[in-house]
């Protein structure tokens, strides 16, 4: 049976990978730090999984993750899925955190994307999806270190996909950029979901639906639903003038 491997698989986007690639007959690996959810999806499904608790914006769980990928010649398909973002200034926002979700949203998707191509490449076949974001064709005031790294995995990906034609590899590599998704991201992140209208939200389903669909077809970016394409395109060759006025600071409300 093919094999996905799907970080940040508890909740959210990742979750219903799992969900959608266990009903198209894959074996899974979930990981994520909360094992208590992790057993109770595990437990839902029809296929075999594993489970590998690890926190990947660790040394130690980046690891732990890359060995599991390494004890595994024939793994199909690794899902880097697992972020979260950081909301304010940035010289206010929680620095701590802020280092965090760069070693998760950088450093760990580096790794276990080499340690995917290391097993893939020599086999000939595997694909990779780097759930990314919309945002990370632009900036915005309040999100500058969660766009910044976005905007890194979109450059990171695009690059692995050149390398990847041109040495004539069939391997596939994808990055996912979607806008505005219902999960509890906007909870972690502290954003008033309240505050964005419902024609620009989209349901985790047909996020996933839309990645698949692009991986078989073998697409660089993915971004679902037509206004995001739109507004990739506008975040990417607006004037600077323009996307600073619609990106500048907001004060909270007392």
């Amino acid at each position: 049976m093919p094999t996905a491997l799907i970080t940040g698989a508890s909740s959210g986007i990742g979750e219903v990978f799992a969900r959608k690639l266990a009903a198209h007959g894959y074996d899974l690996i979930l990981v994520a730090r909360r094992e208590d959810r992790l057993r109770t999806l595990a437990s839902s499904l029809q296929a075999h999984t594993e489970v590998l608790v690890a926190d990947l914006s660790s040394d130690a769980g980046a690891t732990a993750v890359e060995e599991s990928i390494h004890d595994r010649p024939a793994l199909d398909l690794l899902v880097n899925n697992a972020g979260f973002g950081v909301g304010g200034l940035f010289w206010d926002a929680d620095r701590t955190a802020q280092i965090r979700m760069h070693e998760l949203h950088i450093i760990a998707t580096m790794r276990l994307t080499r340690a995917a191509l290391d097993v893939m490449i020599p086999r000939g076949r595997g694909g990779i999806i780097n759930v990314s974001s919309v945002a990370g064709f632009g900036q915005a005031a309040r999100s500058v270190s969660y766009c910044g790294t976005k905007a890194w995995i979109n450059s990171f990906t695009e690059g692995i996909d050149m390398e990847l034609k041109a040495v004539g590899s069939p391997v596939t590599i994808q990055a996912l950029c979607p806008g505005f998704t219902r999960t509890e991201f906007q909870k972690t992140a502290g954003v008033d979901a309240t505050q964005v209208p419902d024609f620009l939200w989209m349901s985790t389903e047909y996020v996933v639906d839309q990645s698949l669909r692009g991986l078989d077809r073998g697409k660089l970016y993915v971004i679902p639903d037509w206004k995001y394409k739109l507004g990739a395109f506008l975040l990417k060759y607006a004037p600077y003038g323009l996307k600073r006025r619609f990106g500048r600071p907001w004060r909270k409300k007392d």
